[in-house]
């Protein structure tokens, strides 16, 4: 009969996790604040005061929010540059990773090292801007899409996993009469389902979260993002609400504080909401792609 004797906790122990937990509660507060404005009632809101929960609850700011051009078309431009971005993330980057396995494939060494090169250089803004230009898509959702089907650190996490996978495999499938592309889509993406759904994430988060490209590609405020819109309404001076940020012709009254903040509430909502599903996958495909051995 064994006993483990239990670890006495000393003074260190409780100052790191005295501060451990202070630092847990400021990263908290703002965003119960956040939370609890937008759902406080506009005609009871009072500016400077810190709201924990809300002294009165209300929904008019999430109905007003929803129902203003700008926002709607902002969400769509966020949505379509998610879904079609991610999508074609995902295909470029495993079709080309596993193509980068195979050392019989001319060229091998010469693409691995221009994925490398560009890990640790990039060609600023302005080339970037001037090829956007020249490639006609500027103030074009594709503007968001396009340049960045794929990234070098991508590449190589995906390339360790897919080299992991045995090889084996993909000789008893040619044995078998698949072709290259059978493999590929009957054995190997099967097997990578936990990168696939790791990297959905990333990439998802990765344009959900689009700001900087959006505000130097494109100028229609009619196709701007959320993050676009929602830094206009929070933090630009002479942007008070949601109906002068683009709304196209909306003529209501001039939204108060807690309008901003269901926006941010609204733009953080989704992400918040699927993590969970894709937290086990996201953790395993992570640790596949980076560890091999």
């Amino acid at each position: 009969m064994s006993f483990v004797a239990k670890k006495q906790l000393t003074l260190f122990d409780w100052v790191n996790y005295a501060l451990l937990a202070l630092i847990s509660i400021t990263c908290i507060f703002p965003f119960l604040y956040v939370f609890s404005v937008s759902f406080t009632d506009p005609k009871a809101y009072v500016p400077l005061k810190f709201y924990l929960f809300p002294d009165s609850w209300s929904l008019s700011s999430y109905k007003y929010i929803l129902s203003t051009n700008s926002f709607l078309n902002a969400l769509k431009s966020t949505v379509f540059v998610t879904v079609v971005g991610t999508v074609l993330n995902i295909l470029v980057s495993f079709t080309m990773a596993y193509a980068l396995t195979k050392k019989s494939m001319p060229g091998r060494g010469v693409m691995l090292s221009f994925v490398v090169f560009t890990l640790v250089f990039s060609a600023g803004i302005v080339p970037s801007y001037l090829l956007v230009k020249e490639l006609g898509l500027l103030n074009s959702l594709w503007a968001l899409i396009w340049p960045s089907l794929t990234n070098a650190w991508s590449l190589i996490v995906i390339k360790s996993f897919l080299e992991s996978l045995p090889s084996e495999l993909e000789d008893s499938g040619k044995i078998d009469g698949c072709s290259d592309i059978g493999v590929f889509l009957r054995i190997v993406i099967p097997l990578s389902m936990p990168a696939i759904a790791a990297f959905t994430l990333f990439f998802a988060v990765s344009h959900w979260n689009t700001y900087f490209n959006a505000l130097i590609y494109i100028s229609d405020s009619k196709k701007w993002t959320l993050q676009v819109l929602v830094k206009t309404l929070v933090v630009d001076s002479d942007s008070t609400g949601v109906g002068q940020a683009g709304a196209g012709g909306d003529d209501r009254v001039i939204p108060q504080e807690t309008i901003r903040m269901a926006s941010i509430v609204l733009s953080m909502a989704p992400i918040l909401l699927i993590y969970p599903f894709l937290q086990k996958h996201f953790a395993k495909g992570v640790m596949l792609g980076s560890v091999k051995g």
